[in-house]
């Protein structure tokens, strides 16, 4: 992975914090904030998730989630995949 610069601007109590992470655990300020960064990707894409299967949960009528339905949801997907990779050459 490539690596670029980004600088940015702290108060003097918010640098000293970051660079005390940097003796209880974190190697460089950069590891540390790189590590935030990351966190809340995790945290954003968990609450997206979270508000698809509740939009999912409301919608329409309950169907079965059994063997038959999760096998033909894996052929469509493997279907929509391999067209997507097609169209894409």
């Amino acid at each position: 992975m490539s690596m670029t610069s980004m600088n940015i601007s702290l108060p003097e109590e918010l640098k000293a914090y970051v660079e005390a992470q940097t003796q209880t655990g974190y190697s460089t300020p950069s590891e540390y904030v790189r590590e935030l960064i990351r966190e809340d990707q995790r945290r954003r894409a968990k609450e997206r998730l979270d508000a698809l299967l509740l939009e999912g949960l409301s919608s329409g009528h309950p169907m079965p989630a059994n063997a038959k339905f999760w096998t033909g949801l894996k052929r469509d997907a493997m279907a929509r995949l391999k067209a997507r990779k097609k169209s894409a050459k």
